[in-house]
């Protein structure tokens, strides 16, 4: 594709603390520049992620602060206008009152990325959220979703999209690969906390570090409320992590724990970028199930799948050495072949092209409802 002028409007790229968005949208922005593209980021300036930024100023693409809606028109009106691809994020602080103004003032193609997609379903089943309202779905020229399979049938059939298409995250394998070093931890989870996600961090990861008292368990990642969870003796604890130091934390693991949230489970097909960063590390990898993890990684070959505590317990204890590095390696080719960021990229190229050959640009856009 030639090269474009594209906008994103997101949540985050400057932080990547308490949320997964920073690490999605450098990867893509990243890789999109190396196609020719120009990447302007705009992000609302907040003072949670003021405090925790690990990347102020992104080396491959431009980016800028606003502090409201008032300001992102004054300033960056003319951006919008002049944009051929205008992509608006999930959470992005008032984001139907962004949506709706980029959607009137914005030529191109304008498309909604949704990193969140089981929650802004539960939301929008409610009459919607914050940063989406059912009535603009149809407005947007592509929906972009962190869910595939059977959910984009749901999102054109029953709210309207006019072509839902899944844009999964993805890695950087300039960042992420194998450093041979004596692993620290037998066994280590990267996350925030969630509440819905714990009781599989403890089934999966807490229990096992019980009932292996002679091995070693980390889980690293903001907000778990310490006073509130039994921490074994053999589980460090690590806060925040930043994304420059991940590829050393998950090299210094015998296996890594992936867990999904809830709404994920129940949608499937919503892979999380921990997988492809651990994977791309080589480092076998422990999941909970979830329908379409299958399309990403074969499970017993390149992925361990878990349920209960002692089949955790027989990985780490009864899967020869040998075997366990060849799930690593086998799990990285895959990510290599079919899930890095430019990968995604090229995928973002084909989606964008599709829509703008629909022809449903500029007419009319502003009087949809």
């Amino acid at each position: 594709m030639e090269p474009r002028k594209i906008v994103f409007l997101g949540l985050s790229i400057t932080s990547s603390w308490g949320n997964g968005h920073a690490t999605t949208y450098r990867a893509l922005l990243k890789a999109l520049a190396a196609c020719g593209h120009e990447v302007l980021f705009l992000e609302r300036d907040v003072p949670w992620y003021a405090e925790h930024r690990d990347l102020p100023s992104p080396p491959f693409c431009r980016t800028e602060l606003y502090e409201g809606l008032e300001e992102l028109r004054e300033r960056f009106g003319n951006e919008v206008a002049s944009a051929d691809v205008v992509v608006v994020g999930s959470y992005v602080p008032d984001g139907t009152a962004v949506a709706r103004w980029v959607l009137e003032h914005c030529p191109g193609v304008v498309a909604f990325y949704d990193i969140d997609t089981p929650v802004t379903l539960s939301c929008l089943e409610q009459g919607g959220t914050e940063y989406l309202s059912p009535g603009l779905i149809p407005r947007f020229d592509l929906y972009l979703s962190f869910t595939g399979g059977p959910t984009l049938a749901r999102l054109e059939h029953h709210f309207g999209a006019a072509r839902a298409r899944a844009l999964y995250c993805s890695v950087d394998p300039e960042c992420y690969y194998p450093e041979k070093q004596v692993p620290r931890w037998d066994l280590g989870y990267l996350g925030t906390y969630a509440p819905d996600r714990q009781p599989a961090v403890e089934r999966l990861l807490i229990e096992p570090a019980r009932l292996c008292s002679h091995q070693a368990f980390v889980v690293a990642g903001p907000q778990y409320p310490e006073e509130e969870i039994d921490w074994p003796g053999n589980t460090d604890r690590i806060d925040h992590l930043p994304p420059p130091e991940h590829r050393a934390f998950y090299n210094a693991q015998r296996f890594t724990l992936n867990v999904t949230r809830v709404d994920m489970v129940r949608l499937g097909y919503s892979p999380s970028v921990r997988l492809f960063e651990a994977a791309a590390c080589g480092v076998p990898i422990i999941s909970d199930y979830w329908s379409g993890l299958e399309t990403v990684f074969t499970p017993g070959k390149e992925v361990l799948v878990a349920r209960t505590p002692w089949e955790v317990v027989g990985f780490l204890r009864n899967l020869p050495e040998e075997e366990r590095a060849a799930i690593g390696e086998r799990a990285r080719q895959r990510v290599l072949a079919e899930h890095t960021a430019a990968d995604r990229a090229a995928q973002f190229e084909i989606y964008i092209a599709e829509a703008a050959v629909a022809g449903q640009l500029p007419k009319g856009r502003g009087c949809r409802s």
